[in-house]
This record gives C-alpha cells, structure tokens and sequence, in this order.
C-alpha cells in the first residue's frame, strides 16, 4: 500500500493516506514489483513534481529501480558492504573504469568512530527529541550501484535506544531531514491498525470472486475520505468530547473523526426531516445531544 503523509493542522503525528494498493497473490509479482508499479503510476499521476518515498528495509533496493522524480529514504543493514566513490578515470589507463572505490568499514564500525557527531533536534512524530548525528557519502554497491548515498546514524545521547542506521538517495538532504522523514512513516501502521479495528478491512462481509478484495480496498479509500473531510471542515485545533477515561486529550484520533462524520451524515439525511411533535426544541436539543453524541462513536 502507498500512503501520503500529510502533516494536520493540529500538529502531532502525520497522518498516512491511502492512494494507491496492490494486492500481492502467491507465485506473481514480488511486494518490490508491486511497489515499483505503484510508484511509477503515482509519478505518471503527476509528472511535474518530486516525490519523497519512506519504506522499510525490505524495500531498500528500490533504490537500484530508476525510480522517476523520486528520492527513496530506508533502513540500512548493520554489516552492509560500503565503498567510496570510484576514482575518476585517467586518459591513459586502458579497459573498464572503476565503479567502487576503497571498501569502508560497515556501518556498526563506522558508529563507533568519535568525530563527525552533531547534536540536533529532530521531530519524531510529533514530538522534539534530542539526537547525536552522523552523516556520511558512501556507495552501497548492491543496493545501489549507479550512484552514491547518504548514510545517517542516530544515536540517542541517553543511550536508552541502539543506533538506527538509514540512506537516502537524496545527497542535498541534511541528517535531521532524513530522520524525520523515515519517524513519520508510522502513520502507515496506524493507517492499517484504524482501518482493521474501526472499517472491519481484516473480515470483510464477501468471500467470493474479487469481493474481499474490493472489499479491503475501499475500506482504505473510506479511510482516506475520512481524514480528508476532517481536516478540511476541521481548519484548525477542534473540539473534544472530555470523557472521564482521557481528560488530557488534546489531538483528535481517527475514531473522533469518524464520529463527527456520522454525527453531520445523521443531521444532514435524518434529523433534518425530523418532526418534534409535541416536545418544545428547548427540551430536544440537551436531551438528544448526549444520546447522538455517544450513538456517534459506539455506532
């Protein structure tokens, strides 16, 4: 699944929307097949502008893909086999020119080196932590042979957290960029927990022909559509319900958005055509609004 991160306007974690889904069958195309077609569509979509991909390690050699108008931010491996840049070729030395330089130690070894360290502050979903960086131009050569990229170590000053070790193809990006950009790629795992447990997208109610597939699929466009109408008709900070449970809440979760758009679906097609009989609309309007309040997030 291909999600686009979007920043809502309360601040706090990004949010990961839905915009492209692949389903991956036993014996087809691989996951990185898959993701490279997403991609390639995403960019066909949309010619003219530059995309920033985050993914996890196992799709580190997307790097290698040619990717168009893309910069690929992922994991690197602990013992991968780093080179520096080849050396310029002379004019008078025959056959191929060199496409490695010297070997480098690993990235573990290269964490343990004492210079080069910045302190920074880096946003990690949402929230400022302090951070020791360390940058460096290497050549992966198996991941990415055809170009250099940019390792970054994270290191946490406490020492409570072991090193992270990512890429990016994108050599202008600095270390700070890098980290927040792959600590935002978490809305996907709550893109995928919210529209299990609240759109039922695990057990959908069909089990023939393409039906659960469809199924699953336009549970993440319902997702998507709702987070969108939210952040929309919700410009800034909204207003939460104080239940007794969460007094401190202050940023509003999807299960919140998906209340408010029953509550204005319900007002729009029900309450609209509604008659209050004999009760004055003084009386109906307290005595419903806890009832439709609390309807809108059991429903």
């Amino acid at each position: 699944m291909l999600t686009l991160r979007v920043n809502p306007p309360w601040g706090g974690e990004p949010l990961g929307l839905p915009i492209n889904v692949r389903l991956h069958r036993k014996h087809g195309p691989t996951t990185l097949d898959l993701a490279e077609e997403m991609i390639r569509e995403l960019a066909g979509w949309f010619p003219d502008r530059c995309w920033r991909l985050t993914a996890d390690g196992a799709y580190a050699s997307l790097a290698k893909r040619g990717l168009p108008h893309c910069e690929l931010t992922s994991r690197m491996r602990r013992d991968a086999a780093l080179y520096e840049r080849p050396p310029k070729p002379s004019r008078r030395r025959r056959g191929r020119p060199r496409k490695k330089g010297r070997r480098l130690p690993t990235p573990e070894r290269i964490a343990q080196t004492k210079s080069g360290w910045k302190r920074l502050t880096v946003n990690l979903r949402g929230k400022s932590e302090q951070r020791l960086v360390y940058t460096r131009q290497v050549l992966w050569y198996e991941v990415c042979p055809d170009r250099p990229v940019l390792l970054v170590i994270c290191r946490d000053p406490q020492g409570q957290e072991p090193d992270d070790f990512w890429f990016t193809t994108d050599l202008a990006a600095t270390g700070a960029q890098v980290i927040e950009q792959y600590a935002g790629r978490w809305s996907i795992e709550d893109t995928f927990r919210n529209v299990k447990q609240y759109l039922g997208g695990q057990d959908p109610q069909v089990w023939k022909g393409q039906g659960p597939e469809r199924a699953a699929a336009f549970a993440f466009w319902l997702y998507s559509v709702t987070w969108a109408w939210f952040v929309h008709t919700h410009p800034s900070r909204p207003r939460l319900p104080i239940w007794p449970w969460y007094p401190n809440k202050l940023r509003p979760s999807y299960v919140d958005a998906l209340a408010a758009l029953r509550r204005c679906l319900w007002h729009r097609y029900i309450f609209s055509n509604s008659q209050p009989g004999r009760l004055p609309l003084k009386i109906l309007s307290p005595l419903f609004r806890p009832i439709v309040e609390v309807l809108a997030y059991a429903a």
